[in-house]
């Protein structure tokens, strides 16, 4: 009665909490755990899956306004900011996992901010144009200083 009262997996058909795994394998790409188990009462066969839960990663915007991070929303700025540059939508896609992989180690909430400086610190390791560009808009370039300055920090910090 324990697996009942743990909320154990109930039998599709009868609705009985008496059932049992008799076979466990991985399935998509290992990101879950297919089952198979049976009915103690009926003897129906059914199939469940297993997935982790992800809890999602809230950025808190400077408004205060608070939304889901959604990676989108890096590789349509890093497309307008790499145009012409030898850069895919592809390779955005990659950094903008790797920052989110990045922000989701510190915690389920986020800053715009945050964002804003981990995809310049990967975008400066792929393409110093395309960074100064970007960098450009995020940190509200006002005149050509801003761009020297920003360009000298580059050279100064060679990235790898």
């Amino acid at each position: 009665m324990l697996a009942a009262s743990l909320g154990a997996m109930r039998c599709p058909v009868c609705v009985q909490a008496d059932t049992r795994v008799v076979d466990s394998r991985s399935a998509d790409e290992d990101t879950c755990i297919r089952r198979r188990r049976e009915c103690g009462q009926c003897g129906h066969r059914f199939t469940t899956f297993e997935r982790l839960e992800e809890i999602p990663l809230i950025v808190v915007k400077n408004s205060g306004e608070r939304q889901p991070f959604d990676p989108r929303k890096i590789v349509t700025g890093l497309l307008a900011a790499s145009k012409g540059r030898p850069l895919t939508e592809v390779d955005f896609e990659g950094l903008a996992a790797r920052v989110e992989e990045r922000l989701r180690h510190q915690g389920s909430e986020t800053t715009s901010e945050a964002i804003g400086l981990a995809v310049l610190d990967e975008l400066g390791r792929l393409d110093q144009v395309a960074y100064l560009r970007f960098a450009s808009v995020y940190k509200d370039f006002e005149n050509i200083d801003d761009f020297e300055r920003e360009a000298r920090l580059i050279k100064v910090e060679p990235r790898s």
